[in-house]
């Protein structure tokens, strides 16, 4: 919401999920901690505009004629804006733990802003809405563990997915939280189910080296552990494990090259917005992270 109040990216519907932080006392922040935020902000945008271009790409291959399914969606607001666009899918998931879905549909219900597309855009029976699920003819929100792929396609199924449909799966910073094991599974259950699948996935990478190192010890430091940091050694590893889990055609970028695929005159607009100096430290940042994305394509779309 801060990157959005400054003026990074346009999200008009981010304010009805997410208070504005305090006010920021500038005086009180040094000039390190403040190249810093200002770093981690340019690395969100890097973030929403590669993974966007990756989404917008996907549903104009497929004329709309498919479904999204947002994996730990958390308080996302691309349904909306993909609507704004005239770009929804046939179809769009959010799957979260049950916990966040509960926060999320509350908002939804209590603002209008918000549940007015979902109206807009239902058509058919009566919408379904309860504490834990929402479910309408073009938007789905469903309370489930990831990690447990069965029960995830169980409920996905109960809200009418439909896997004859050509499916886009999108996972930013969500695998790397699950043991390799688990987001493996996840990532089989998705190669083998859809005949035409494609799946994006945004988290670390390089974190073996000495900057790695220090964003793992950080993280543990406020207990929040990265269970699935093994994957995230290098872009290498990353392509790996998608395509020995069934995936046809796998690639991955470091989000420095990602910010150099931006449209320029962009880039200069939020360069503008910066205080930084020196890109040291920012560049370390964009190299520990990467969009990585595969496809399965029986139908050559």
């Amino acid at each position: 919401r801060f990157a959005v109040s400054v003026g990074y990216w346009k999200d008009p519907y981010i304010q009805y999920f997410v208070r504005q932080a305090k006010e920021r006392k500038a005086p009180e922040i040094n000039r390190g901690k403040l190249e810093r935020e200002w770093g981690h902000l340019t690395c969100y945008y890097a973030r929403v505009h590669g993974v966007s271009h990756l989404i917008k790409a996907f549903l104009e291959r497929t004329e709309c004629n498919c479904q999204v399914v947002n994996l730990g969606a958390g308080m996302d607001t691309l349904f909306w804006r993909l609507k704004d666009e005239n770009l929804l899918p046939r179809k769009y998931f959010e799957v979260d733990f049950p916990m966040i879905v509960a926060r999320k549909i509350h908002n939804i219900k209590s603002k209008p802003p918000l549940s007015k597309p979902i109206m807009e855009s239902h058509s058919g029976d009566s919408l379904l809405i309860d504490s834990h699920s929402l479910d309408s003819s073009r938007y789905s929100i469903v309370g489930a563990d990831l990690r447990f792929s069965a029960d995830l396609e169980e409920k996905l199924k109960k809200h009418s997915l439909d896997i004859h449909l050509p499916t886009l799966l999108v996972a930013e910073c969500v695998l790397v939280y699950m043991t390799p094991q688990q987001s493996a599974s996840l990532l089989k259950w998705a190669a083998g189910t859809f005949p035409v699948a494609m799946v994006i996935n945004y988290e670390q990478v390089n974190m073996q080296d000495r900057f790695g190192q220090i964003m793992i010890e950080n993280l543990q430091r406020r207990q929040c552990s990265l269970a699935g940091v093994e994957l995230c050694s290098s872009l290498d590893s990353q392509r790996e494990r998608l395509l020995v889990n069934g995936w046809e055609n796998a690639r991955a970028v470091d989000m420095m090259k990602v910010y150099s695929f931006l449209p320029q005159a962009d880039v200069k607009r939020i360069e503008a917005l910066e205080f930084l100096d020196e890109k040291e430290l920012f560049e370390q940042l964009m190299q520990h992270y990467c969009i990585c994305w595969a496809s399965k394509d029986s139908s050559n779309l």
